[in-house]
């Protein structure tokens, strides 16, 4: 099966100005979020990808623009299921006053059944992301084969929660993922299980290239050999 890029967005004028940005129409890529954007088509550029998509919220779409204007052969396909938890009442409120809110400790220590009033569950938000994954997963591994790499940028909470489904751990333990603005986690995905290839990777990406051999579905013993 193929492997997956998940890349989080670049900084955004909500992230400078500590606000739970959600849904917020005309949310933007601030100076530095341009220039993580302007750099990744560098990171990316020995890897053959086959598909891009993308949240529908700004932040992501600007995000990939560079990538797609290097790589005029691919296409974004816009999904909705990878677009921000949907926060409700909480939208465009400013985190720190968050804070003192009780569901907030909910949501740091037991997210499986935190609920945003107006909102979404943390819960749905992972499975809606995690069923997205699978049938994009099918979709290109049809399409280009099972070696294939394509990406996906999405949103912090977003991403969490496919590493933690990932790695089989229990939503209650998705807290203590991190991904920085327009890091790379890369997940490859077999016939049994995923394997966690990067997490939150701000460098270079060269050693994520597919093999001339195909890798096997088994764990390496001892940790393996690495990128050759």
């Amino acid at each position: 099966m193929p492997t997956l890029l998940l890349v989080r967005h670049g900084r955004s004028t909500a992230n400078t100005e500590g606000l739970l940005a959600g849904w917020t129409p005309g949310v933007a890529l601030d100076e530095r979020g341009a220039a993580q954007a302007a750099a990744l088509p560098g990171r990316l550029a020995a890897l053959p990808l086959s598909e891009v998509v993308v949240s529908p919220l700004q932040r992501c779409q600007e995000t990939i623009r560079p990538l797609l204007d290097a790589r005029p052969g691919l296409t974004a396909h816009t999904d909705d299921r990878i677009g921000e938890c949907h926060y409700g009442d909480w939208t465009g409120r400013k985190l720190a006053e968050l804070k003192d809110e009780p569901l907030m400790e909910v949501v740091q220590a037991h997210p499986s059944a935190a609920a945003f009033p107006g909102g979404e569950s943390m819960r749905a938000m992972q499975t809606r992301a995690a069923e997205a994954v699978r049938e994009w997963n099918a979709r290109v591994e049809r399409d280009h084969g099972a070696d294939a790499v394509y990406l996906m940028c999405s949103h912090g909470d977003i991403i969490k929660s496919l590493v933690a489904e990932a790695l089989g751990l229990h939503l209650d333990l998705f807290q203590r993922v991190s991904v920085d603005p327009c890091s790379v986690t890369a997940i490859r995905y077999t016939r049994l299980r995923p394997y966690l290839v990067r997490l939150g990777d701000t460098g270079d990406l060269a050693a994520l290239a597919p093999r001339a051999e195909t890798p096997s579905d088994d764990a390496p013993v001892g940790g393996g050999a690495g990128a050759p």
